[in-house]
């Protein structure tokens, strides 16, 4: 049975942190096809162009300009073609109020950025493989779960 890659969508303004995110990506033990953009203006003008294929999950980076993680994250929510895309924000420090704020929007997952290659590859392993193993993904309930560091 043949099967197709997982498209991931890597939204992040910092050079060197995307390429961080993509060789760890690269190496997990999951098939891949990864896009990236700089910015949210860029990735939101990318999903709503109805040719283009849907990602299987976007990797959202909190601080970005034009458009950051949040406010990318209310956008996809309220297209209804976009809805049910899994949201992983990601950055280099919590907030638990915030944390707490994004999960009730619709992200998935706020993942903490550990400063390993091998943790960073690790944690993508882990919730792509989520992903992959849940059909209907829904938000976690508590905020504990939520929040993914080490």
């Amino acid at each position: 049975m043949l099967h197709k890659p997982l498209l991931v969508y890597l939204a992040d303004d910092d050079e060197e942190d995307s390429m961080f995110f993509k060789e760890a990506l690269n190496e997990v033990n999951v098939e891949i096809h990864i896009e990236d953009f700089n910015n949210g203006v860029t990735l939101m003008d990318t999903l709503l162009k109805k040719k283009n294929s849907l990602p299987d999950v976007i990797y959202l980076d909190l601080n970005m300009p034009l458009m950051n993680g949040e406010e990318c994250l209310d956008d996809i929510k309220t297209e209804p073609q976009l809805s049910k895309i899994p949201i992983i924000i990601y950055s280099t420090y919590v907030d638990d109020s915030l944390a707490d704020i994004l999960r009730k929007k619709g992200a998935n997952w706020y993942l903490v950025k550990p400063n390993s290659f091998e943790k960073l590859k690790n944690l993508l392993q882990k919730s792509l493989q989520y992903i992959t193993t849940l059909r209907d993904l829904k938000s976690t309930t508590l905020l504990e779960e939520f929040i993914i560091t080490e």
